[in-house]
């Protein structure tokens, strides 16, 4: 069962993704890494890069929900070249759109950017999770923090 998801949780989250030098911050709604379904809540403000990457160790398909705000996911092939990009949010949104969640195959290069000042992602997908099986980092793309991530998500939102 997952917990209530209340007002007073998304502000808290929010202001530690405020606090916090990645500028997002996640809340994990499964109880332990064994569950058959890992679920989490992750608010992200719009200044925050998340390097695009893939999940290919652990090969699940990630469903992400846009539970406030509007992000843009894109996906990419395998030379970094943006292969699909989407937005989702939900309805009734500033930037209205119709699609409120993507599922990404566990092979697919991709990324979130939340474009509106800050958003909430419910992240889902199939159990047990491997924390040592992490994500694979696109080799195409700058690390998060390095000098050229910030041109290179300026880039990505004009996509």
């Amino acid at each position: 069962m997952i917990p209530a998801i209340t007002t007073e949780l998304l502000d808290s989250l929010l202001e530690q993704a405020r606090q916090s030098p990645r500028l997002r911050q996640h809340h994990n709604l499964h109880a332990s890494y064994a569950d058959p379904c890992q679920r989490l809540l992750n608010v992200i403000l719009a200044q925050s890069y998340i390097r695009p990457h893939r999940h290919r160790q652990d090969p699940k398909a990630e469903t992400l929900f846009a539970l406030s705000g509007v992000f843009k996911v894109l996906t990419f092939d395998s030379q970094g070249t943006p292969a699909s990009v989407t937005l989702i949010g939900p309805a009734g949104t500033e930037k209205a759109v119709g699609t409120c969640a993507i599922e990404v195959a566990p092979d697919e290069w991709h990324t979130a950017i939340a474009l509106t000042e800050s958003a909430v992602l419910l992240e889902m997908k199939a159990g047990p999770f491997n924390p040592d099986a992490p994500k694979e980092a696109a080799p195409w793309a700058p690390a998060e923090g390095s000098p050229e991530a910030q041109s290179y998500l300026d880039m990505l939102r004009l996509l």
